[in-house]
């Protein structure tokens, strides 16, 4: 092959994985500036690629590692790979979701950790500055609120703000309805159904949810997976942009839907609640299935520059 001829071809696949086009690379050739060339390509920061996580089911399956999470996660971190861990879980602090993996044998920093209760308290804080709430919530929820300059009152709040708990009794929730309809706004920071098992410790945070709505007649503003809310804020945590964002999990209706909405790029695992026999039940589809995380495999097909 020509020497000019070889030049091209190397380099312009090189480009192509930069912002570099390939007339400026045949320029660049056709002047002999090929040494120049070639640096000018490889000092260019090549596209980052990211991942944001679900956990339940995903990474583990009750209080048990699914199988190969942890070694998955030891190459996210060895070969430096962005990500955080994306859950609609709003009574864990992060750092108690890095306590939770460690104890199944996965390091993390509290970095690596996004919950829907970091969603809500961003939300919050961007739509009223020192804003105030009424909480149904546990540890993760009022940590972040506060955290994001929200003050906890038990008298007209500017919002009524549910998340999982266990502690919730029907006064509560009726002063909750009394708040809204004296014209609080009302956030959930999911809709997670109930898993509907004997001896579930709680109705679910979708039940709750339905019951103050029925109670009120007002929607509520869902803050959690697959809103746009967390979607976005998750990735900015992250600082991706949506090209460079992937999202894996476990649930066709939350992680799935929303990574599409989003055009993120989006990994269905079957190690939780999904099956391969009814995702011809939606009206989109995952970009990859795989069996586990144990299964996918680095670079992704649609990454660059990795």
């Amino acid at each position: 092959m020509h020497k000019k001829e070889y030049y091209l071809n190397t380099l312009g696949n090189l480009a192509q994985k930069t912002e570099y086009s390939k007339d400026f690379i045949l320029t660049l050739v056709e002047q002999e500036n090929i040494k120049f060339a070639h640096k000018q390509i490889k000092s260019t920061k090549h596209m980052k690629q990211g991942l944001l996580i679900d956990m339940d089911g995903v990474i583990y399956s009750g209080e048990e590692l699914i199988f190969g999470a942890d070694k998955f996660i030891k190459n996210l971190i060895d070969e430096d790979i962005p990500f955080a861990f994306m859950t609609n879980n709003s009574q864990r602090t992060a750092l108690e979701v890095v306590r939770k993996l460690k104890g199944l044998g996965i390091k993390v920093e509290e970095s690596h950790v996004y919950t829907s209760a970091m969603a809500t308290g961003k939300f919050l804080s961007d739509q009223s500055p020192n804003g105030t709430a009424y909480v149904l919530g546990e540890g993760g929820l009022l940590s972040s609120l506060h955290d994001h300059g929200i003050t906890l009152v038990n008298t007209d709040p500017e919002f009524v703000v549910l998340g999982e708990g266990r502690n919730f009794t029907l006064e509560m929730v009726q002063r909750a309805v009394d708040m809204i309809l004296a014209g609080a706004k009302f956030i959930t920071t999911n809709r997670d159904p109930s898993p509907k098992k004997p001896g579930w410790n709680n109705l679910g945070i979708a039940a709750t949810t339905a019951m103050i709505e029925e109670a009120t007649g007002r929607k509520a503003f869902v803050t959690g997976k697959p809103s746009p809310v967390m979607m976005r804020s998750a990735r900015k945590f992250l600082g991706l942009e949506t090209s460079e964002t992937t999202v894996i999990g476990d649930t066709m209706e939350t992680d799935i839907q929303g990574g599409v909405q989003m055009g993120y790029k989006t990994i269905l695992v079957l190690s939780g609640i999904s099956s391969k026999d009814t995702l011809g039940h939606y009206a989109f589809k995952p970009d990859m299935i795989a069996s586990s995380v144990d299964e996918i495999k680095f670079p992704l097909t649609w990454w660059e520059g990795k």
